[in-house]
């Protein structure tokens, strides 16, 4: 397979197509290393209760949206993004946390 080409230097729809399958196997990868952080957060945790924690949630959506603003992307559109992942983070972690004390 040929090297992967930076967006501005992508010449065809092949190069672009190239580029976002690569990007989406890393997007993949880094969530795969964000959900370890929430099966760490499931051991460390000592009461379900705190699994869900409505000012952290806030907090990294707001971030999130803030860099997407100062990077020029669609803040409102990736914050959704995040609340749906953050969501899907809080799910898992109650699957792990519950696994772990059964």
């Amino acid at each position: 397979m040929s090297e992967i080409k930076l967006p501005e230097a992508c010449d065809d729809m092949t190069d672009v197509r190239a580029g976002v399958d690569a990007t989406d196997r890393e997007l993949v990868a880094l969530l795969d290393r964000r959900f370890g952080y929430m099966r760490a957060a499931a051991r460390i945790k000592q009461s379900r209760d705190t699994v869900r924690d409505e000012r952290r949630k806030k907090a990294v959506i707001d971030a999130v949206a803030a860099d997407a603003a100062a990077r020029g992307l669609p803040a409102e559109d990736l914050a959704r993004i995040w609340d749906s992942l953050v969501e899907a983070s809080i799910a898992y972690e109650l699957v792990e946390w519950d696994a772990r004390r059964s």
